[in-house]
């Protein structure tokens, strides 16, 4: 949902920047945007993967081409102890898809939270989903002056996957 990821930037104060488009138009339309951002004067673009080194290289290859610098500031970092520190510093978000190979549909809907965090070090999986576990929408955290509001929405099955979709909530 658009106005999820509205919600969200005002929740932290940002301006978004949406650019609809399909797998197979991903690549030339995010070409097209870092050329934009470097005629804009941005130097750089940060990222937050963690340890797949085929997607870190994918990016890495599109940005530099388009002379800007890639970062990545949790490269390499310990899955468990990113998310340890994401809840020790009031991050809290909402796990919005979870990949039924890998885990229960029960985790749908969960908070990220303490609880969560010592939850999912029990199951085997990536602390962190990197390997696509699960899916989740921030919606606290020392960036977010206000928490965003949300309510749960249909839940449906997608292939091996199962969905929560989130609404927006008066505050």
């Amino acid at each position: 949902r658009v106005e999820m990821l509205e919600a969200q930037a005002a929740a932290i104060g940002i301006a978004l920047r949406s650019i609809p488009t399909t797998w197979e138009e991903m690549e030339g339309k995010l070409n097209e945007e870092l050329s934009a951002l470097r005629g804009a004067g941005f130097s750089g673009v940060v990222f937050g993967d963690i340890h797949l080194a085929d997607v870190r290289a994918w990016y890495e290859d599109r940005v530099t081409s388009a002379g800007l610098e890639h970062v990545e500031p949790i490269w390499g970092e310990p899955p468990h102890l990113l998310l340890q520190e994401y809840v020790a510093t009031g991050g809290r978000a909402v796990i919005t898809c979870v990949d039924l190979a890998k885990l229960d549909a029960a985790w749908l809907g969960r908070v990220i939270d303490e609880r969560f965090a010592a939850d999912i070090a029990t199951t085997g999986v990536d602390a962190c989903g990197e390997n696509g576990e699960y899916h989740s929408y921030a919606i606290a955290g020392p960036i977010f002056p206000k928490q965003v509001a949300w309510t749960t929405g249909e839940r449906r099955l997608d292939g091996g996957f199962v969905q929560l979709d989130l609404i927006e909530e008066s505050p």
